[in-house]
């Protein structure tokens, strides 16, 4: 599996922050805060593929990528990150990432690799950042910690014209192991949009936490 992401695939996620390719079975699951999630049944895993389509109030769009690739502040504003970190695996840079999930499930584990990009479009100025995991970069797995060996995300931010950020998410992850059907729902309804209420706290005082470094 390629360490690098191509230019058709940043092209083509910040084409969906204009027109979001919803053919093909995508359906509106959820509207929560302005913030619509359409979903796509992977018919191999049984598991649902989601886009995420919204605007963040107040929040600019050079701050909003800046906040979402900073990871040692995530790990102040994100309460479900048990630990997050960069690291150097091989002559390569991977991420490694724990999520606390609710008792009594095992916390998931990732490692994935990522990257950034601005994009100039015709006076535009486009934020991207793709991830994907990388499975055969050499950690080894926690006893007590379930590793998601398959996951994908795409985003892509902009200035909404009015101070805030436009934003398109596209992600897909196989937690494995016996997952409820609540949870699942739930994570998709409520977790996602408070996802993302908690990102713009977290733009809002990330002044702060610069000039406090």
């Amino acid at each position: 599996m390629s360490l690098h992401f191509g230019e058709e695939e940043f092209d083509s996620a910040w084409r969906e922050l204009d027109e979001p390719q919803l053919e093909g079975g995508w359906e509106l699951f959820t509207e929560n805060m302005g913030v619509k999630i359409y979903r796509l049944l992977d018919k191999e895993t049984g598991l649902y593929e989601y886009k995420i389509i919204g605007v963040l109030s107040a929040c600019p769009a050079q701050q909003c990528a800046d906040v979402y690739m900073d990871l040692a502040y995530r790990k102040q504003w994100d309460s479900y990150v048990k630990e997050l970190q960069e690291k150097e695996f091989e002559g390569h840079k991977a991420i490694y990432w724990e999520v606390k999930y609710p008792f009594p499930l095992s916390n998931r584990d990732y490692v994935y690799i990522r990257e950034r990009r601005d994009i100039q479009v015709e006076g535009r100025t486009i934020h991207v950042v793709l991830a994907r995991s990388s499975p055969n970069t050499p950690l080894a797995e926690k006893s007590s910690v379930m590793r998601v060996k398959d996951y994908k995300q795409s985003l892509a931010m902009e200035t909404d014209g009015a101070g805030g950020t436009k934003v398109f998410m596209n992600y897909f992850d196989n937690p494995g192991g016996m997952i409820p059907t609540w949870l699942v729902n739930w994570a998709a309804k409520s977790g996602v949009p408070g996802f993302l209420t908690d990102m713009k706290k977290a733009c809002n005082n990330y002044d702060g936490h610069c000039q406090k470094k």
